[in-house]
């Protein structure tokens, strides 16, 4: 029988995580993209199996194969979708409104259900490709309703210039907890209304008071606003962190499992510092690449005896040097994806990780299976539209 109380522990590390991260991008790259549904999902692998709740490692068993394949079913129907529904609209757009802005925004409006509808699919075939304790985990079919209230939603959170995002975060985390099952048990999400409204303070203050600022520095033209109006920039930052902290916190602890409930305590200056540090080195390592590859071309070329004030010289010395522009774009492109899931994306996974515990999980062991979710297009529209289908 499991203790009543489970820590969850994170053994993933920085220096595998980079070199996967490597490899799989590279692989990716000289596929010309076809490796990219194996990469991800030797990458989840290794984020799931480094999470540890009660020491029992998370388990993910996607199969790339079925990934591809649902890829290319997607592709067929977007390619229909946006290629005639999305011309009807922008026709009756153009025909009857005669503006372009007006044709690009119903363009997207009809695009929008679609996005919502992949982003909840490509959730339900992760989830029912992940398993903990032998259990797999599950998420009831309702991708259209999750689409539509979505767009509800997120209308609202427009009209109010942002003022009700946590009402748009919080009811749209109920729809997709409350479908949500740990094998035959249905997790359930609580929480009042207007619980979230507090883990925003740190964005609402600061960027009233810039507003207040920047209105009287306009006015008033004294240094002193600009001054107060610069200062908000690293409250707003704490803020952001602050929110992806104490939001988490809030919504975590009113979830339940049966019985089961969770225990977290995120703390935001240390999401504010991963993000610092991990940015801090990319930019020291890219800075620091910039300028070998800087000298390496000018010794290269000056080793020519190229003359700098002659125009006619240009053409060919950047014809020649092409190919090494493009090997050093894709190095860019894989170096700063790798770095960015070694020095950014695992720390902050294992904080979130190692400040959560499961309380009352003595009776884990009457959790039942469930029959395994088959997917005709597995997270193909989230792939095909790039949405919803990170790690």
């Amino acid at each position: 029988m499991p203790p009543a109380s489970l820590n969850v522990t994170y053994s993933g590390r920085k220096g595998p995580m980079l070199g996967l991260a490597l490899k799989t991008g590279f692989l990716t790259i000289v596929t010309l993209g076809i490796y990219r549904f194996w990469a991800k999902t030797r990458l989840r692998r290794y984020y799931w199996s480094a999470i540890r709740p009660g020491g029992i490692p998370l388990e993910y068993v996607g199969d790339p194969l079925e990934k591809l394949l649902g890829f290319l079913v997607a592709v067929v129907f977007m390619a229909f979708y946006i290629g005639v529904v999305n011309l009807i609209l922008m026709y009756v757009s153009f025909a009857l409104l005669n503006g372009n802005v007006a044709a690009y925004l119903l363009s997207f409006a009809g695009l929008a259900p679609i996005i919502f509808f992949a982003q909840y699919r490509a959730r339900r075939y992760i989830l029912a490709r992940t398993r903990w304790r032998g259990i797999r985990f599950g998420l009831e079919p309702g991708a259209w309703g999750y689409a539509w209230r979505a767009m509800v939603h997120w209308g609202l959170a427009i009209l109010t210039v942002g003022l009700a995002w946590p009402l748009t975060t919080l009811w749209l985390e109920k729809y997709r907890t409350n479908h949500t099952y740990y094998g035959d048990l249905r997790f359930v999400q609580g929480g009042r209304r207007g619980m979230l409204f507090a883990s925003m303070k740190h964005i609402y203050y600061p960027l009233g008071l810039s507003a207040i600022a920047g209105g009287m520095a306009a006015a008033f033209e004294n240094p002193a606003w600009i001054a107060v109006f610069v200062l908000t920039v690293p409250w707003l930052v704490y803020g952001l962190a602050y929110w992806r902290a104490d939001s988490f916190k809030r919504l975590t602890e009113a979830k339940q499992l049966g019985e089961m409930r969770f225990r977290t305590a995120p703390r935001p200056w240390t999401i504010v510092g991963i993000y610092a540090l991990g940015w801090l080195l990319i930019y020291l390592v890219f800075t620091g690449l910039m300028i070998v590859i800087a000298g390496v071309v000018l010794a290269a070329v000056g080793g020519t005896g190229f003359d700098f004030e002659n125009p006619e010289q240009f053409e060919p010395v950047m014809t020649a040097i092409a190919p090494t522009v493009v090997i050093v774009y894709f190095a860019i492109f894989l170096g700063y994806r790798a770095m960015t899931h070694a020095w950014i994306t695992l720390p902050i996974a294992a904080h979130f990780a190692e400040v959560t515990r499961i309380v009352n999980a003595g009776d884990l062991h009457q959790i039942t299976q469930r029959d395994r979710d088959e997917f005709a297009e597995a997270e193909g529209f989230a792939e095909a539209l790039d949405v919803g289908a990170a790690i």
